[in-house]
């Protein structure tokens, strides 16, 4: 049964505060976890986790403030000044901004009894700017800290508590972030209805099951070699930043920023799959999927051979096979999703959940975010031909 507009308005409110809320919660314990290196006399891991956190920072605030410089001149009315929004950046304040502007906006259209065309436009173009951000910061610094932190417990033998929170808020704020991402893009496509609650949760899941696996591999290579885990993920990373230069991805303002993006693209593909390419995807996926497996299988066969280097007190055999089953349960699950859940398995093709059952065919002629747009056509690959062929009524040039 579809959601009212006025509920799925609701529900991207609610999903705003969690997503927020998740961020805070990790950094905290991102924090947390550096403060008990310091105390416990381990210089070098919290000097690692706080490098992660100030590379990926940086990396998010210089995507915020390109965006925000390349987007129409008064969109974003009324804002502060733009040497205030600078120092908000410089203050690695940007992202967090964006969250407070994206709640204002959202509980704004939901107080509304009949929110304009604009405000509804408005706050899906800051949304998903947001959703876009997130999946950044996810992968720049939250997967790594995850891989960094599995490496530390494999290497010291035991977990503390903090470790243990660290491990549970990055594995979950991950598939959040996955799956925020994906519902995001529908809100691009009126053709395209949301995501159902029974979707998402598979979503959720598989996406969880297939991650753990790769980054279980990571951490044991990097437990075992922590001087050569840097030089696999520059070899691997270069590799599949070639691959999505190949591509010829055109997402940011201007050529030089293209590189950043590209380049937070193959860190991506180091952990998971995300495409940027139009057409069909399930070939790409494939290749993937084959080739971190591949490199997955070889990081779990180099640590078998040296298994004697870790703590014995961990019962890392266990991992193994429990690791393999996730890895073939997630695939199973991205199998039915795909077969069964995905939206366009309904038999409601003139049906549009959220937002979109607010909004006219004037949508067109309003402010769109055309970034999150042009990979929403990539992911669905189907868009394009749909968008192809005249809407009912507009080729008897009727709006």
């Amino acid at each position: 049964m579809p959601w009212s507009p006025r509920a799925a308005l609701l529900w991207d409110v609610v999903l705003g505060f969690g997503g927020t809320a998740a961020f805070l919660i990790d950094l905290g314990a991102d924090l947390w976890a550096a403060g008990q290196y310091v105390v416990s006399g381990r210089y070098l891991w919290a000097a690692l986790v706080l490098a992660l956190l100030g590379l990926a920072s940086v990396a998010l605030q210089l995507f915020s403030w390109l965006w925000l410089r390349a987007d129409p001149a008064g969109l974003h009315a009324p804002q502060p000044p733009g040497r205030c929004l600078a120092l908000l950046h410089l203050l690695q304040l940007g992202y967090l901004y964006r969250c407070v502007q994206g709640l204002q906006q959202g509980l704004l259209v939901w107080r509304q009894e009949a929110p304009s065309e604009f405000d509804l436009a408005y706050a899906d173009f800051l949304t998903l700017d947001i959703s876009m951000l997130r999946l950044f910061e996810t992968f720049l610094e939250t997967t790594p800290q995850l891989t960094l932190l599995l490496a530390i417990v494999l290497q010291s033998g035991r977990a503390e508590s903090y470790q243990w929170v660290g491990i549970c808020t990055s594995f979950v704020g991950i598939s959040w972030a996955l799956l925020d991402y994906h519902r995001a893009l529908r809100t691009c496509l009126p053709s395209k209805s949301l995501l159902g609650l029974g979707s998402s949760v598979v979503y959720f899941l598989w996406n969880l099951l297939l991650l753990w696996p790769r980054v279980l591999a990571v951490a044991l290579f990097s437990a075992l070699f922590p001087h050569y885990v840097a030089l696999h993920f520059l070899g691997l990373w270069l590799v599949l930043l070639f691959w999505v230069w190949l591509q010829g991805t055109d997402f940011m303002p201007d050529s030089c920023s293209e590189w950043l993006y590209r380049a937070t693209v193959a860190t991506i593909l180091y952990f998971s799959w995300f495409n940027v390419a139009e057409g069909r995807t399930r070939g790409r996926a494939t290749i993937h999927l084959v080739f971190l497996l591949s490199d997955s299988v070889l990081l779990v066969v180099t640590w078998v051979t040296h298994i004697a280097w870790l703590p014995s007190g961990i019962p890392l055999q266990m991992l193994l096979p429990v690791s393999g089953i996730c890895f073939l349960l997630g695939l199973a699950l991205r199998l039915v999703y795909y077969r069964w859940l995905h939206p366009r398995c309904r038999q409601e093709p003139d049906q549009v959940d959220g937002a979109w059952g607010l909004r006219s065919l004037e949508w067109r002629r309003l402010p769109q975010n055309r970034r999150m747009a042009q990979l929403a056509q990539s992911f669905f690959p189907r868009v394009r031909d749909e968008a192809a062929l005249p809407q009912k009524g507009e080729a008897n040039g009727v709006l």
